[in-house]
């Protein structure tokens, strides 16, 4: 998995979160598969399509703080995750 100081893009533009579809038990196997960038100042409250319950790792950046909900529309059940 990336280091949390080093997501960036290839420009060099921020990202505060990348998530993942493919997890594994050997963490240098972790973060792979798809990736769904996460920028900061995002707000998004329906997961874009295919992405419904696949995420399976992920990598929040410094200084920033990814809250998911349980539900669509930012309902139900919330969690945090922070570097």
């Amino acid at each position: 998995c990336p280091n949390p100081s080093d997501l960036r893009t290839a420009n060099g533009t921020r990202i505060c979160a990348e998530l993942y579809t493919d997890d594994s038990a050997y963490y240098d196997q972790c973060c792979g598969g798809s990736t769904l960038v996460v920028y900061p100042g995002s707000d998004v409250p329906y997961m874009p399509h295919g992405w419904v319950a696949t995420i399976s790792s992920l990598v929040v950046g410094t200084r920033c703080e990814l809250t998911v909900w349980s539900r669509a529309g930012k309902k139900g059940k919330t969690r945090k995750f922070a570097a």
